[in-house]
């Protein structure tokens, strides 16, 4: 049988937050606004160096601000990004006779830069870093060329470079061209 307890026990519960713990800090920002902010939801012996932290940073207010104020150059810098690696992309792909891809026009260019990256990834991870030879690759990358459905790329664009030969070994009819593998 199993003992009986009783209702009133001699064990007391730990309180999380004891009277004697700060819990409530004001911090003034590096974009000198002055905030109170509660940290009772940090251990007890991190809240001081949180509140340090938080000093070195602009209000949640003036961060927000600052960041949509600067939506212009952000765009900027990512179309003189993606159009970077647009032509590096192109410059791969002439450099290694690989088919153009088929699909949306809209999606062109992003499933190019996608093969570029999976496949010079995979390169890396294979061959440079990896056990593979330059016979391996030569294999692999026939069957790279056969795969041209846009939509294929760009949703292997978060695979891992030494995944790439299961996964074109998994591509379907759907996702390979009518253009002659044999050039």
């Amino acid at each position: 049988m199993k003992p009986q307890t009783s209702p009133t026990s001699n064990v007391t519960p730990i309180k999380r937050n004891s009277p004697g713990v700060r819990k409530t800090w004001t911090v003034v920002h590096s974009c000198g606004d002055e905030v109170k902010h509660d940290l009772s939801h940090r251990p007890a012996d991190r809240r001081a160096g949180f509140a340090r932290w938080l000093q070195g940073r602009a209000c949640t207010d003036c961060w927000k601000a600052d960041r949509d104020s600067d939506t212009q150059s952000k765009e900027a810098w990512l179309a003189a990004k993606r159009a970077e690696e647009q032509q590096a992309a192109s410059e791969w792909a002439e450099q290694f006779d690989m088919p153009p891809l088929e699909g949306p026009e809209r999606a062109l260019d992003w499933g190019e830069r996608s093969r570029h990256q999976l496949v010079t990834t995979a390169y890396s991870a294979l061959v440079s870093e990896g056990t593979w030879d330059e016979a391996d690759w030569a294999v692999l990358e026939d069957k790279i060329r056969t795969v041209t459905r846009v939509g294929w790329w760009i949703d292997q664009r978060d695979a891992g470079g030494c995944d790439l030969p299961e996964l074109l070994d998994a591509a379907t009819s759907d996702d390979t061209g009518t253009e002659n593998p044999f050039r």
